[in-house]
């Protein structure tokens, strides 16, 4: 069955406005269409942050970033076994929080690369909420991720603006639509690649 893995990177738990995007629109749509979701919140979990170069991951080569005492290998492994990856993430200071900014610095630096490229070839979508600014340069962190890991990445990345938890649904129309028509593309790209595999 086709799996696509969510990751909401905000601090917050579930119910916040990332997650009401991803997992009660994107996710919706995925579902609808009989692919099998999951979504991982990475609030408090990546507690040693960012890649620190220690080129232990080159050594091992076991898929897995030598620091085992987080969320971030869990993360590895439901991104390597999945078909389709969603990056979440909430605006802070003007780009991606510090949770997705440390697993996309451990998980796709080293750890991916040195092991046969592990998330090519996987359908990618970026989702950020802001209050006021840093849209484009979250979203440029998370897709340069997915593109440089050989990820394939469907139009109309996601944007929504609201600040208190639930505030999207107040009155972000938009980004809701915007957060379906991304879950559409998604299966819509994850059905064409599967048919492309079968043939």
């Amino acid at each position: 069955m086709t799996k696509v893995i969510a990751i909401n990177g905000s601090p917050r738990r579930k119910g916040g406005n990332t997650s009401i995007l991803m997992g009660g629109h994107i996710l919706e749509e995925l579902e609808d269409a009989g692919i099998a979701t999951e979504e991982v919140s990475l609030s408090g979990g990546v507690a040693r942050g960012g890649c620190t170069a220690c080129m232990r991951c080159r050594e091992s080569r076991d898929g897995h970033c030598v620091f085992d005492d987080d969320i971030v290998n869990t993360c590895i492994d439901k991104m390597a076994d999945a078909d389709g990856i969603i990056l979440g993430s909430p605006v802070y200071f003007l780009d991606v929080t510090a949770e997705m900014k440390g697993l996309i610095d451990r998980a796709g630096g080293l750890v991916a690369m040195v092991n046969n490229d592990l998330f090519q070839r996987k359908v990618g979508v970026a989702v950020t909420v802001m209050r006021r600014a840093g849209a484009t340069a979250a979203l440029n962190t998370m897709i340069n991720f997915m593109v440089y890991s050989g990820m394939v990445v469907p139009g109309k990345p996601v944007i929504g603006i609201g600040r208190e938890i639930g505030a999207i649904l107040g009155g972000d129309e938009e980004g809701i639509r915007r957060a379906h028509d991304a879950g559409k593309n998604m299966v819509w790209l994850l059905e064409a690649l599967s048919t492309a595999r079968a043939s």
